[in-house]
């Protein structure tokens, strides 16, 4: 298979604020070269919101950090540095939302054909991933991809 189309457009990293608290452990461990990290993928801002908060629970817990992927989908019929969304708004977005969170996170934007794709060919092998979803009675498009990452190795939780 080809690789992905995609190009990183944004990347930002804030430090954990608050919570700093007397017998606190030490700064998660390099676990095969690369820090414990809990992955956020983002499928729609309001699930990415609830998905955000299931995931600092958890990086706290884990003594990790969190890292937000959002892959911006761009036709093929446009060029590929030409989005549906400007970049600016994206990046005010994304970092308004992480700003409240109290674990150290990272944010990647990518440009990209097809989301699902990005997402899996950015994804650390084994990758811890926390997906947003709307509830609903019939299989969601975000539950389907949750499934193909299960398939991928991936550990995922599905929030609602």
């Amino acid at each position: 298979m080809n690789s992905v189309e995609a190009k990183s457009i944004f990347e930002l990293t804030i430090p954990a604020r608050g919570h700093e608290s007397v017998g606190r452990p030490a700064p998660a461990e390099v676990i095969g070269g690369r820090r414990l990290e809990v992955n956020v993928l983002c499928t729609n801002v309001p699930a990415t919101v609830r998905a955000m908060e299931r995931a600092v629970e958890f990086a706290r817990g884990l003594n990790a950090r969190v890292h937000l992927l959002v892959a911006q989908q761009v036709s093929y019929a446009a060029p590929l540095e030409t989005p549906p969304v400007a970049v600016e708004f994206q990046e005010a977005l994304f970092r308004k939302i992480v700003q409240s969170c109290s674990v150290e996170t990272r944010v990647d934007i990518f440009l990209c054909r097809d989301a699902e794709q990005t997402f899996l060919q950015h994804l650390p092998r084994h990758s811890l991933v926390v997906l947003g979803s709307p509830k609903r009675w019939w299989p969601t498009r975000e539950e389907r991809m949750a499934q193909r990452l299960r398939r991928s190795g991936h550990e995922v939780v599905v929030v609602f």
